[in-house]
């Protein structure tokens, strides 16, 4: 599993969901958009230590060779506003927006779960971001069964539903992707 969180609180417990999904039995590897890899600068060694492979948060020169094994499944989690966007419209600007473009394109088994306020949801680009993945293929867990939005301030990164995000690549494999078919 390939594991890409971005800038919202519930990265801070990212060590956690790393080894939720390792006792689970998914080999995992860390991705990070540039300001969350900021965020956890202190939690890279540790992510390391537990994936057993480094934390990427910038593409390979093309002349590095693949460090991470083929993927069955990716997860982005939490996808803040802008990441969500980011994958939507297909843009590029960092490390996870290039994966999840590849990723949709090829139509390998991906899960975005949001982490956004209730006033962020009610942007029209988010919901219109929203419903653009779910057209793709791509498994959004966003209101009931997945994240539900809260008034800014109120969140709380502790009940962030991380298990819910497992569940979900769990059964995007038992959907019929079989193993290795994401890089």
């Amino acid at each position: 599993m390939y594991l890409f969180g971005s800038a919202a609180p519930p990265v801070l417990d990212l060590v956690g969901a790393v080894e939720r999904a390792r006792s689970a039995g998914w080999s995992v590897c860390v991705g990070l958009t540039p300001t969350a890899a900021a965020w956890l600068r202190d939690e890279v060694p540790a992510l390391e230590r537990i994936t057993g492979r480094p934390v990427r948060s910038a593409p390979r020169m093309p002349w590095d060779e693949e460090v991470w094994p083929p993927a069955d499944v990716a997860v982005v989690a939490p996808a803040t506003l802008n990441t969500v966007n980011v994958c939507a419209l297909g843009l590029t600007p960092h490390f996870v927006g290039g994966w999840v473009a590849e990723a949709i394109g090829k139509r390998w088994p991906l899960v975005v779960m949001p982490c956004v306020n209730s006033e962020y949801a009610t942007h029209p680009q988010f919901g219109t971001s929203v419903a653009t993945l779910r057209g793709a293929g791509v498994r959004v867990l966003l209101g009931p069964g997945g994240f539900e939005p809260r008034p800014p301030g109120q969140g709380d990164r502790g009940r962030y539903p991380w298990h819910l995000a497992l569940d979900a690549a769990a059964a995007a494999l038992d959907a019929g992707a079989g193993p290795g078919t994401a890089p």
